[in-house]
């Protein structure tokens, strides 16, 4: 019981840092021990969740074109950028449609409860002839495509949906060598946990301060 009560809290502060929230505590609430066991309950279906993709897409992680993690922003699925697009292109490969709906038949079918944030990622390799501002501009565009297709093509609700572009500055491996540009350039499809913000601190549960906008 002590090890599933530390894990519940480690999971609640975790989704926190990752909506932006801040909340404050009142010791002996039956809505903060409510809420824990929410998160710990959304932590276990994305580990059932991880499993199901790992069984979809078991040839695609051993041939290292997808990577699959359970980060402290979520569950992360990692693709491959060039799996998916021509260098300096943002219009996905026909070649990658197969795997993108093999990952949206997951998402619609099991995972229907959660968010999904996509992010695209670009090397540091300056723009010079693809007609991009920037790398900005390039990943924005291609979290954007991703978004639109599972949106339009595979129907996964709008609402569910975000992307964000974050160009070279979130690099996984060095820029110095082909090899880890390759891994920076690479798109993650992150399945957020929920988080319930709830107003007044002095009704007994969480008091939550509103997260500042981020880029749309």
């Amino acid at each position: 019981m002590r090890n599933k009560f530390l894990k519940s809290i480690f999971v609640f502060f975790i989704t926190l840092s990752l909506a932006g929230c801040t909340f404050i505590f009142q010791a002996g609430k039956r809505s903060d021990a409510q809420k824990i066991e929410e998160l710990s309950a959304q932590l276990d279906e994305l580990a059932r969740s991880k499993g199901l993709l790992e069984q979809k897409l078991g040839q695609e992680i051993n041939d290292k074109q997808i990577k699959l993690q359970m980060m402290e922003k979520g569950l992360v699925i990692t693709v491959v950028g060039d799996l998916i697009f021509d260098s300096g292109k943002a219009k996905i490969r026909p070649e990658a449609y197969s795997l993108l709906t093999k990952v949206s038949d997951v998402l619609k079918d099991n995972m229907a409860q959660f968010n999904i944030g996509i992010e695209g990622h670009t090397d540091n390799v300056p723009i010079k002839q693809s007609g991009w501002k920037s790398n900005w501009e390039l990943s924005t565009a291609r979290a954007l495509s991703v978004l639109h297709y599972l949106a339009k093509d595979q129907g996964i609700q709008p609402e569910r949906l975000s992307a964000i572009g974050y160009g070279e500055y979130r690099p996984v491996a060095s820029n110095e060598t082909k090899d880890g540009r390759k891994q920076n350039r690479r798109v993650e499809i992150v399945i957020l946990p929920n988080v319930t913000k709830v107003k007044g601190g002095s009704s007994g549960a969480a008091e939550a301060k509103e997260p500042q906008e981020n880029l749309k």
